[in-house]
């Protein structure tokens, strides 16, 4: 059983770093630069970490986008407002990541702009083959190290991880928590610490400072994906834009 719960923490993990470095600040907010190598790089670890929820950076950029341009109106892809419950918003936001990535709903070309573009790869990832091979994969995982039946109700979970973490912030994080900015929108910063979620949970403080890579504000706001980005920025992988606040 502890095998298991290291597969599923580090899968947890990975997944969420995937999204909220590679999908979030990097394709959504631009908030750093990588040559192409390294975005390559990153594409493969967000779909080798996400695996059957491989969420398309081209597609989840634009989501992203429309919802900060629109938060918490009629035109936003994921606001609770405007969803009768969990399920039912996170259906919403499938429907229309769909209709983004296969080019059929309509978005203005601002948020078009600067956005990681490897097509090909995105259908190859997002497509049925793809998502049903990592299901199998993860089945046999689960065959051999979940020794009782209820780590199976898990099971869903690492199939729609990329879903779920975004769901926990899209819906939750409009409903509860503390607010540290007025805003013109509902955004709460859902969790005092955030070591679950990475930083994403800080969401009051991300829907003030949009641009700003360290999600964290106060001085128990720890954003454990911000010392990431600095290593990287450090390390020449990544190059943080010096226009921006960092801290």
């Amino acid at each position: 059983m502890t095998w298991f719960f290291v597969f599923f923490a580090l899968h947890w993990y990975l997944s969420l770093f995937s999204q909220t470095f590679f999908l979030h600040r990097y394709a959504a907010h631009s908030m750093f630069r990588m040559n192409p190598f390294w975005e390559k790089f990153f594409y493969l670890f967000t779909y080798v970490t996400q695996g059957s929820s491989y969420l398309s950076p081209y597609a989840y950029g634009v989501l992203h986008r429309l919802h900060h341009a629109f938060a918490d109106t009629e035109n936003d892809p994921h606001s609770p407002k405007y969803a009768n419950g969990l399920f039912p918003l996170m259906h919403k936001t499938k429907v229309i990541y769909g209709d983004i990535n296969n080019g059929t709903f309509p978005v203005d070309a601002k948020y078009l702009r600067n956005l990681p573009m490897w097509r090909s790869f995105d259908f190859f990832a997002g497509s049925w083959f793809s998502r049903l091979s990592w299901i199998a994969i993860y089945a046999v995982v689960y065959y051999y190290l979940a020794p009782v039946w209820w780590l199976w109700l898990l099971f869903p979970v690492t199939c729609m991880m990329g879903p779920v973490h975004g769901a926990i912030i899209n819906y939750f994080a409009h409903k509860f928590g503390y607010t540290n900015f007025p805003v013109e929108d509902t955004s709460k910063n859902f969790l005092p610490v955030d070591i679950l979620m990475m930083g994403e949970s800080y969401h009051n403080n991300h829907h003030k400072f949009g641009s700003r890579p360290n999600f964290g504000f106060r001085w128990f706001e720890l954003d454990p994906t911000y010392p990431i980005i600095r290593i990287l920025d450090a390390m020449h992988i990544i190059r943080l834009n010096r226009e921006t606040p960092a801290a």
